[in-house]
């Protein structure tokens, strides 16, 4: 398989206090299965999709306890290259880059409105063995309170192209879509006032595929897990907005049931 292109997403993981609850939660609410946990590792347990490796949970190092959240990567051919280009423009590096064994390097970093991600060097790890298929990573977006911020950043370290989101329907949403040369990657959302609590900091929503959004939902809910928004139809699928029994936000999404046509998109310069 292939390394993801430089720029894409190409893995996810969280933290969480109580892995083997977080393993319960995700295996009932996306069917995962769950390799061993590798103990040269910190206890990172990957997460499978009908065999695919699709994410993985770990339990948080010592002091590094909190609030449980994913964290998305971008591909990289170069993470000390990409450490600088963040660095360059204004971002932070959180965790220095490192290699990980025969698995590949990687960093952890925030961007200047408080986005924290991931930048994965792929060496016996690809990242993503699936994506779009149930129970697998599908699309994921940036929800900051400082968009110009992001529209900055993120192009600059990655080299997408922008485009804009036209909702005549809602000309208050701040939607922007990130491409390189395959096509839409990665989409930016304004966090307003009135939907976000301002003690939620500026984060990136991973979307997993479903067969059923509302089964779904029904699954999280009952096991403890927040029904944020939705489930709502869109001309993407019908998805809803979630957070899991130990506060990591998610969305779920059935990509086989969309309404509507799609928006238009232009350019941004």
């Amino acid at each position: 398989m292939a390394a993801h292109p430089e720029g894409t997403p190409c893995w996810a993981d969280a933290m969480f206090s109580d892995v083997e609850g977080a393993k319960s939660f995700y295996g009932d609410v996306l069917g995962w299965t769950f390799g061993e946990s590798s103990s040269e590792y910190g206890n990172y347990t990957q997460a499978y999709a009908d065999g695919k490796a699709v994410a993985a949970v770990v339990p948080p190092m010592p002091g590094q306890e909190g609030q449980s959240a994913w964290c998305l990567y971008f591909a990289s051919a170069d993470v000390n290259a990409t450490a600088t280009r963040i660095r360059d423009h204004g971002g932070e590096v959180l965790m220095e880059p490192m290699r990980v064994g025969e698995f590949g390097s990687m960093l952890l970093a925030r961007s200047p409105d408080g986005v924290v991600f991931g930048v994965w060097q792929a060496g016996a790890h690809q990242g993503f063995e699936a994506m779009g298929v149930p129970g697998a990573y599908v699309w994921a977006e940036i929800y900051t309170r400082e968009p110009e911020k992001s529209d900055t950043f993120f192009p600059a370290v990655f080299s997408f192209r922008a485009k804009q989101m036209d909702d005549p329907g809602n000309p208050q949403m701040d939607f922007r879509v990130f491409e390189l040369g395959q096509g839409p990657l990665l989409g930016r959302m304004k966090m307003t006032a009135e939907d976000f609590p301002p003690e939620v900091p500026s984060y990136i929503n991973v979307y997993f595929t479903v067969p059923d959004c509302d089964d779904a939902v029904a699954r999280a809910t009952k096991l403890g897990g927040v029904l944020r928004f939705g489930p709502m139809d869109t001309p993407f699928g019908r998805f809803a907005a979630l957070s899991d029994p130990q506060g990591a936000s998610f969305s779920v999404i059935d990509v086989t049931n969309t309404k509507g046509e799609m928006p238009a998109l232009s350019d941004v310069d």
